[in-house]
């Protein structure tokens, strides 16, 4: 009878339908290799506890007046395999602006996103676009409580491809490299201004590309802004 009740709770429990707005990161960086750039990383989901629908973007704009910069959309399904951890599935659409045409790309994603021990949550993913060109991304990010309210963030970012993708600046081999530590302080729950200090290189056959349009490969950032949850 106890096991019967449980189980019709978490029946109950898993068909309540939520969702959340996450605004990790709205800032503005003050970068070492020329010019300021917005930068964001938002994602928010709405489903169940087993179930549930992602939608993912981030990107960076420079702030002059002309506009050049990058930008991701993903749209996935989520589902719960092991507690805290999820597998996903969907789309990814990247947009590439400035001098020039648009450049545009779909992909196909799976990925996994959970809390590792020790309280690391990690996201690592696979995309294959629609020329089949596959690459892979890793991130993973620890939230350090120096009190309730005043936290940094360490963040560690990595991503590789099989193939060359000259339009998009990405080689063949791991293509960079870059890590991060940002000190927040919670004015509530769900907002927190923040400074912060990145750095990120480019690696390999990605570098050779970016020399050889006259660019840096490696950057280091200022950065202040506002992470928000609603």
């Amino acid at each position: 009878m106890f096991a019967t009740v449980q189980h019709a709770d978490a029946q109950v429990m898993d068909q309540e339908k939520f969702g959340t707005v996450t605004v990790d990161q709205l800032e503005i960086r003050n970068n070492d290799s020329g010019g300021n750039t917005l930068n964001w990383d938002i994602q928010g989901w709405y489903g169940g506890d087993r179930d549930k629908l992602w939608v993912k973007t981030e990107g960076a704009s420079t702030t002059s007046s002309t506009k050049e910069g990058d930008a991701e959309l993903q749209l996935l399904y989520s589902r719960m395999i092991a507690p805290f951890w999820d597998v996903q599935f969907g789309v990814r659409h990247d947009l590439k602006f400035g001098p020039g045409p648009n450049l545009n790309r779909t992909y196909a994603v799976v990925g996994l996103q959970g809390l590792a021990p020790y309280w690391f949550e990690v996201e690592p993913a696979l995309f294959v676009s629609e020329k089949g060109d596959v690459s892979a991304r890793f991130q993973g990010t620890y939230d350090l409580l120096f009190t309730q309210r005043l936290i940094a963030q360490g963040r560690f970012e990595t991503s590789a491809a099989l193939q060359d993708d000259p339009e998009f600046d990405i080689g063949s081999g791991f293509n960079n490299v870059g890590v991060g530590i940002r000190l927040r302080y919670e004015i509530t729950r769900e907002f927190a201004p923040y400074v912060g200090v990145s750095w990120k290189r480019s690696l390999g056959n990605t570098a050779d590309l970016i020399r050889a349009k006259g660019n840096n490969i490696d950057n280091t950032s200022v950065n202040f802004g506002i992470r928000m949850r609603f």
